[in-house]
């Protein structure tokens, strides 16, 4: 039977080691904040390179000063393995591995999957498993929980404790960290909630506990839904307000000056990131289950993906007014990762863009002062390793097309220096040779 006094005392006395699966955005940050609170961590990550850079005290992660992986190791506080036998060494698991969609834009639990299997042989008594990958409702429940016990004749909640606590991260937020977000906790019964409560009060200044691990995956998808289906909404305004020869930009800043009821959400050339483009499609995959629609949600996606072909239908109408055609333009896409002063490029709107430039004959490149050359992704790999174009060059372009704003950019030199500018962002001020998007 669990233990959960032994469980608690062992977080409260520090000595529970703590075992993190997937040393990416969430993952890292994660074990930076346990060795913080001086416990030992052991970082899993199916990438040698990534637990060999790590081990070397060097962080691959911009937002990530290598100073923070030094403060780990110069510890002895942390190590980055593959060897998933040393799961048995741990005392809580936190896993923080990819749930992205397959073709069909269904949920690929695949690495959900591959994971669990590679832990169940080292589960034992009274370990906590907790899942910090956004996913579905029921996941915890149907899909990890039985691979987890298919190989000790170990029952979850009889012999170890399973929880479900989604991260919420925001990569190179000024204000909110890993530490200073509330963080949502359900556990499969009461103990594995108590279990999971006393070991994130360790790190986060708040628990927000929930009835259920369905509840806390839930929590995660509605927190994600809400963001795509209001920038679901100012995209189509933009649209709308466009043919009116309306800024949405100028509308929005007014509409922000009250005070109550209107939260500004702002439009863009696509959603990008590893949760708004994909979450919403979670739950519209598990509604089906339950013979539910979700019209809403769907329309909401329809919407957004629609936003690069919206994008460059601008660039063709712009570049016709000179007289070109989008066909052997040369085009410099600003901004290659999802979001501004991020290294992050996962589900970026700039690589749709990219593809829907070259299938018109245009021939791309990109700036971004955060990805000197396009990284290793699951998607696009004919992209990998395609170095940045240096800024100074944009003036032997035809076309600037920006899709993500970093700060670190000099706009006034780009304005000044370029032909034609597409702008998605607002970035730029009112010019005869810039035009928003």
């Amino acid at each position: 039977m669990t233990d959960l006094n032994l469980f608690k005392n062992k977080v409260e006395n520090k000595t529970a080691v703590i075992g993190i699966v997937g040393l990416g955005y969430v993952g890292l940050p994660l074990a930076i904040e346990f060795v913080k609170a001086e416990f030992n961590v052991i970082g899993f990550d199916i990438d040698q390179e990534k637990n060999d850079q790590l081990n070397a005290k060097k962080s691959y992660i911009n937002h990530i000063p290598s100073s923070a992986i030094a403060m780990m190791v110069d510890n002895n506080k942390f190590n980055a393995t593959s060897d998933f036998s040393k799961i048995s060494e741990c005392d809580a698991i936190l896993m923080c591995v990819p749930t992205p969609l397959n073709e069909h834009r269904e949920p690929d639990m695949k690495y959900i999957i591959n994971t669990a299997e590679l832990l169940a042989p080292y589960v034992k008594e009274n370990q906590l498993y907790c899942l910090e990958s956004t996913t579905y409702p029921g996941t915890t429940r149907e899909v990890l929980v039985p691979i987890l016990e298919s190989k000790n004749n170990l029952k979850a909640t009889r012999d170890f404790f399973v929880g479900y606590s989604p991260e919420r991260e925001d990569p190179n937020n000024g204000k909110f960290s890993t530490a200073t977000i509330p963080k949502v906790v359900g556990g499969l019964d009461k103990d594995s909630l108590a279990a999971g409560v006393a070991l994130y009060n360790q790190i986060i200044v708040e628990t927000v506990p929930v009835s259920s691990v369905d509840a806390a995956e839930a929590t995660k998808l509605m927190e994600n839904i809400f963001r795509c289906v209001n920038i679901a909404l100012v995209n189509e305004l933009k649209v709308v307000f466009e043919k009116m020869n309306i800024d949405v930009w100028e509308v929005i800043n007014a509409a922000k000056t009250k005070p109550f009821g209107f939260m500004p959400f702002y439009p863009g050339p696509g959603l990008g990131g590893h949760c708004i483009p994909i979450d919403p499609f979670y739950l519209t995959w598990k509604a089906r289950e339950f013979d539910c629609a979700t019209r809403f949600i769907e329309l909401a996606g329809e919407i957004n993906s629609k936003m690069p072909y919206y994008v460059i239908d601008r660039c063709m109408n712009e570049l016709n007014e000179q007289g070109k055609s989008l066909k052997n333009s040369k085009i410099l896409i600003l901004g290659l990762a999802y979001k501004k002063n991020v290294d992050d490029p996962r589900e970026s709107p700039s690589f749709k863009l990219w593809k829907l430039l070259e299938e018109k004959g245009a021939v791309v490149s990109y700036h971004d002062p955060y990805c000197p050359t396009v990284p290793k992704m699951r998607a696009y790999p004919e992209l990998y390793q395609i170095p940045s174009t240096p800024i100074e060059k944009v003036s032997d372009f035809d076309l600037v097309l920006l899709s993500t704003d970093h700060d670190n950019v000099d706009y006034d030199f780009v304005q000044q220096n370029a032909k034609l500018i597409i702008d998605t962002r607002n970035a730029f001020k009112a010019a005869d040779n810039t035009f928003k998007a």
